[in-house]
Parts: C-alpha cells; sequence; structure tokens
C-alpha cells in the first residue's frame, strides 16, 4: 500500500473518531450515511426519489438510435436542440441547408455524435439521423420495388446524380430513357420517378431507373397492342431507329419495320430521303410471325398504286420519256411516271449486235426518251427501247451494202476462224482467215490485225433474213498466184535457195517471196553425188504446181537427169488422163509419198 493511501485511510479514521467523540454515541449506532452525505435520512430518502424521477424522464442516449428533438434556439451558427437529455444539444446550421424554413419549435431528428466534448456540451447530428432513415427507405424501396422521386443535381460520367431520400444516387445514361438520350443537361434540376434497381451496402451505392418504369408501362401496352393487331390496320407509330434497309418504327411499346421497298412507290436509295428520327407517321400492318414478335409495316401501301393512275391512252409503240433511277449490267430502269418504271435491256439500246453494258449508254439522272416495246397493267410492268428511235440499218441493207461492193469497217473482235468487222453501228461482217491474205499463211486473225483497227472489204455474201455478211479484204486485190500459175508451170527451171533442209526434204524460196516450195529428199542429191546444203542457192525444176492449196513441188536432181524428165511426162499423163488439177510425178519410194502427204499438210494449214 503507498503512503498516500495510508494518510488517507488514517484522515478518515481520525474523522470518525472525533465524530464518534462529539455525537457521545456508541461506534456501531453512528449514522455514517448521514455523516458522509451531509443529509439525514429524511433528506436523503427525497434525494433519492428526486434521483430516480429524473431518470425516468431522461431517454438512455444511444449513439446508434435516432431521437426526435425540438429546436429551442437558433445562433448564427448552431441550431440548440432539447431532445429531454441533462442538457441540451448543439447541431451546424450546415446540416439544414437544405431546409432554409428551420425555425424555433420545429421538430427535427437527430442522432448523437458526441457525449461531451472539450466545454462538455452535447454534440448531436441531424444529417446522421437523415442518412439512417434514408438508407432504411431505399432498401425498403428496393425491397418493395416502390417508385420514389428523386431530384436530379448534376450530370457526371455516364449518366446524372439523383438525391433520393436525401442520398446521392447514381442514374445511368441508358436508364434515363428507352430511346437514346443525346442531351443530358434537359434533365438537370427536375424531380422524376424512378426504381430503386441496385444496392451496394458496401460501399454505400445506390442505382436507380427511370427507364424500369417506362418500360413496364411500355410491357403492359405491347400485351394490349400485339393482342389487337391485324393484317391491314392502320396505325399511328413514332420513327424510332433508320437503317439503310429500312426504318423501325414505335407503335407504342412494340417495334415494327418498314422495308425500304414499302416506303415509297418511286424508287429511293436511302430511307433518309422521306422519314427523319422522331417523326409521326401513319403505317399500315403487312404481315406478321405468328407471336407478333416481327411486324412488318408500310407506308407506300397507304396511297393508290401509281400503275392505277398510268395514263390509260398509253399502248406498245409510244414514246414515252423518264428519268434513269438504277443502272445494271444488263439493262436501265427508267421512271416514267412517279412509281411507275420501265426497263430498257441493254440489248434494246443499240442495234449494234455487240453486246455492252448498260453504263455505255446512259447514267443515272439521265433524262431520256424510248419506245414502250410491252406493256403489262395487271402484271404491272413495262420494257422500253432506245434504238427503235433510229431506223433499223438493216432495213436497206441490200441498198447500202451489195454484193461486191466495197466498204471500210472497224475491227471489232476476233475469233479463231475469222475477223468481225464493224460497217456501221447494227451491221457487222465476218471476214474468214482464209479472206484475209492470198499470200500470208495466217494462223489467228490477231497476226494480221488489231482490235479498232480500220480495214477495207468487199461484200462476199449477204444474208438479210439471218443479218448475215460475209466479207473479204484479200479480195480487193489481184490473185497473184493467177500469174504464178504461168510462171511456175509445171517443168519450168528456177533458181531458188534451199532455206531449209531435213529428213524429209527441204524448203525453197524462190525470187517472189511469197512462193514457197517444197523440194523432197531423193531430188536433192546433185550431179557430183553431193546434196543440196541449207542456204545453197541452186536451180530448181518444177514438178507440181496446185495454185487452190499454193503448193509447189521442185526437184534439182530433175535439172540433170533424163529420167527425171520422163517421170515429169509420164506424170503429166496420168494427171490429163484423171482430169485432175495436181500435176505431181509419181515417186518410188515410201519416203517421197511421206514427204509430199507433210508438204499437203502444211499448205492446208497456211491456206486455212
Amino acid at each position: 500500500m503507498s503512503t498516500e493511501n495510508q494518510v488517507e485511510e488514517q484522515v478518515i479514521e481520525t474523522a470518525q473518531i472525533d465524530a464518534l467523540a462529539n455525537a457521545n454515541v456508541a461506534p456501531e449506532s453512528f449514522d455514517w450515511d448521514s455523516f458522509e452525505s451531509g443529509l439525514d435520512e429524511a433528506d436523503r430518502k427525497e434525494k433519492a426519489e428526486l434521483e430516480q424521477m429524473y431518470d425516468t424522464t431522461l431517454e438512455d442516449l444511444n449513439e446508434n438510435e435516432v431521437f426526435k428533438g425540438q429546436v429551442v434556439r437558433i445562433t448564427d451558427k448552431e441550431a440548440i436542440v432539447d431532445i429531454n437529455f441533462k442538457s441540451e444539444g448543439v447541431i451546424s446550421l450546415n446540416e439544414f441547408r437544405y431546409n432554409s424554413d428551420l425555425k424555433v419549435g420545429d421538430i427535427v431528428e437527430v442522432m448523437v455524435d458526441q457525449r461531451e466534448d472539450k466545454n462538455g456540451q452535447l454534440i448531436l447530428s441531424h444529417k446522421k439521423a437523415r442518412t439512417l432513415n434514408a438508407w432504411d427507405a431505399v432498401n425498403k424501396a428496393h425491397d418493395s420495388q416502390d417508385i420514389v422521386n428523386g431530384y436530379i443535381k448534376a450530370r457526371t460520367k455516364g449518366g446524372m446524380i439523383v438525391d433520393v431520400f436525401g442520398i446521392e444516387a447514381f442514374l445511368p445514361g441508358s436508364q434515363i430513357d428507352v430511346k437514346p438520350i443525346r442531351d443530358y443537361e434537359q434533365f438537370v434540376g427536375k424531380t422524376m420517378e424512378f426504381k430503386v434497381v441496385k444496392i451496394n451496402p458496401e460501399f454505400k451505392n445506390v442505382v436507380v431507373s427511370h427507364k424500369a418504369l417506362i418500360e413496364a408501362d411500355i410491357e403492359v401496352q405491347k400485351k394490349e397492342i400485339v393482342a389487337q393487331l391485324e393484317k391491314g390496320q392502320v396505325l399511328e407509330g413514332e420513327v424510332k431507329n433508320i437503317t439503310s434497309y429500312g426504318v423501325f418504327v414505335d407503335l407504342g411499346g412494340v417495334d415494327g419495320l418498314i422495308h425500304i421497298t414499302d416506303l415509297s412507290w418511286s424508287r429511293i436509295n436511302h430511307p433518309s430521303e422521306i422519314l427523319e428520327d422522331g417523326q409521326k407517321i401513319n403505317v399500315v400492318i403487312l404481315d406478321f410471325d405468328e407471336d407478333k414478335s416481327r411486324i412488318q409495316l408500310g407506308i407506300k401501301q397507304l396511297e393508290a398504286h401509281p400503275w392505277d393512275a398510268l395514263n390509260a391512252e398509253i399502248k406498245v409503240g409510244d414514246k414515252v420519256k423518264g428519268k434513269v433511277v438504277v443502272l445494271a449490267d444488263y439493262g436501265a430502269f427508267v421512271e416514267v411516271a412517279p412509281g411507275v418504271e420501265g426497263l430498257i435491256h441493254v440489248s434494246e439500246m443499240s442495234w449494234s449486235t455487240h453486246l455492252r453494258s448498260a453504263q455505255d449508254f446512259v447514267k443515272v439522272g439521265d433524262e431520256v426518251e424510248a419506245v414502250v416495246l410491252t406493256l403489262d397493267r395487271e402484271e404491272r410492268k413495262m420494257s422500253l427501247g432506245i434504238k427503235q428511235l433510229t431506223p433499223d440499218p438493216w432495213t436497206d441493207i441490200t441498198v447500202k451494202y451489195p454484193v461486191g461492193s466495197s466498204h471500210k469497217g472497224k475491227v471489232r473482235n476476233f475469233t479463231n476462224f475469222g475477223v468481225f468487222v464493224e460497217l456501221e453501228e447494227g451491221v457487222d461482217g465476218l471476214i474468214y482467215i482464209s479472206d484475209l491474205s492470198w499470200t500470208k499463211k495466217i494462223k489467228h486473225p490477231s497476226e494480221f490485225c488489231a482490235v479498232d483497227d480500220v480495214l477495207d472489204v468487199v461484200v462476199l455474201e449477204l444474208d438479210v433474213e439471218a443479218r448475215r455478211l460475209s466479207l473479204g479484204h484479200k479480195q480487193l486485190t489481184e490473185n497473184p498466184w493467177d500469174k504464178y500459175e504461168t510462171k511456175y508451170a509445171v517443168g519450168t527451171t528456177h533458181t531458188g535457195v534451199a532455206v531449209d533442209v531435213f529428213d524429209k526434204g527441204a524448203t525453197v524460196q524462190f525470187e517472189d517471196q511469197e512462193v514457197e516450195a517444197f523440194a523432197p529428199a531423193r531430188t536433192l542429191d546433185k550431179e557430183d553425188g553431193s546434196r543440196v546444203k541449207k542456204g545453197e542457192e541452186i536451180s530448181f525444176k518444177v514438178i507440181e504446181f496446185n495454185k487452190e492449196f499454193r503448193r509447189v513441188v521442185v526437184s534439182h536432181t530433175a535439172t540433170f537427169r533424163e529420167e527425171e524428165v520422163k517421170a515429169e511426162k509420164s506424170s503429166n499423163n496420168n494427171n490429163n488422163n484423171n482430169n485432175s488439177s495436181n500435176n505431181t510425178i509419181e515417186t518410188s519410194t515410201l519416203g517421197d509419198i511421206d514427204s509430199l502427204a507433210e508438204l499437203k499438210k502444211k499448205m492446208e494449214e497456211g491456206g486455212n
């Protein structure tokens, strides 16, 4: 025991002894309570009764409990509130900023913030009480899905800040309305109805939605609308979304689609040409699926079909004017009246037989004149023609292009067997490859000319019914083989060059460059026993000549051997007896037969 405690006990004991001595009473009968409190027994009893009464009038101050208090005084900075405690509490006026009408006598809800500050003052909080009550109300609204009112305080990233029961809740931008919102500022400062859709107690976050209320109303309306839908029914709607293929329309909670082809009887490129977002329009129900979740709408069906208003006097053969609205490779669609179109097939754009793309003749937006070729009002189809506006060039073809007449034409295209030449638009003729040149051996027409070249031609044949012209180019000049027939007659001798020597024989070139002869291998022996070599210039005797196939066969050996001459005469006699046009010397070896056969084949290929 410490010295101080010992001293204190000694002092108390001395005081008790002095009190006993002064009272002249025995220690066991001395009234120690009266001595310590300074009150006699009656006074002490009265004091106990008063304390009990006081305790029952004061509430137990639980810091987690909300109390009601009365404002008894308001200073510049604080509100003094009586909550029936032993002392009055103090609340900063900042907590009453939302209530500018606060006055003495008002009842407010408070919570104990601090039992005693450094001055022994009870500190209360009105904000805490409001927040606690607000959280209770928010949780209750969330659980019961009740509708609450909220004040939109400000815009924030991704949405808005809403005051609900004094709590700042978050309103996502996507939850403001069923339609996308572009201007958030229009909602700031407004009081709206919301549903509490999410609460995070840990982070004290609250999310509210106005869209949920709209969707609930829409769902009710949707069921009512869907139940009453009928084909042909006309409804009012609002343009909700415009796409390249059509327009979505809100029918009051139910969306329908107007395909671009059902917007107008006239052809359009994009729905935005006739409608805009938010526009109120009347639509007709064209079709829907079994559960009515996909609704097909139309606008043009509310108007009479343009074909019904088409001039009844228009008939096949009439001329009409219109605007090109669509182009395709196969033709052009021309609008001859609002919503009434006719097709000009590419084959009806020109008398030319060379089919081209419609873009070569017209373009979108062109104003054109055309002739009605077919007209079916029931099927609502019309075909038009442009070429019919000009005379058919084949009408007087026999006068313009008689057989034997000469003309100029443009090369249009090639085939393996010839060249197509255009004399004028709509009049084409064919030059067979064999009619291109008297002398040149042409394997393909591209070796002789090019597309778009201008050629001189002569009309060889004309078939009006089949619209077919046969042309020639070589016929414009004399056939040089007419004079070669005399010059290179069988038995004549000429000097030539062996331009090529091979196993079967040799190719011989004479002074006339276009005349090329063949010398069989056995006819290449020279008088000294050697053979003709490639590039050697030497004399040759003609042993065969064929003008039709432009074929010449020669022999060097025949120039010095009599028997070759005799064989030549014998061959000529045989050919004359058989009325043959081929003048050949009979050969006695299979090698010569093969060589001549090969030469014939080469000549025929060159001629074709």
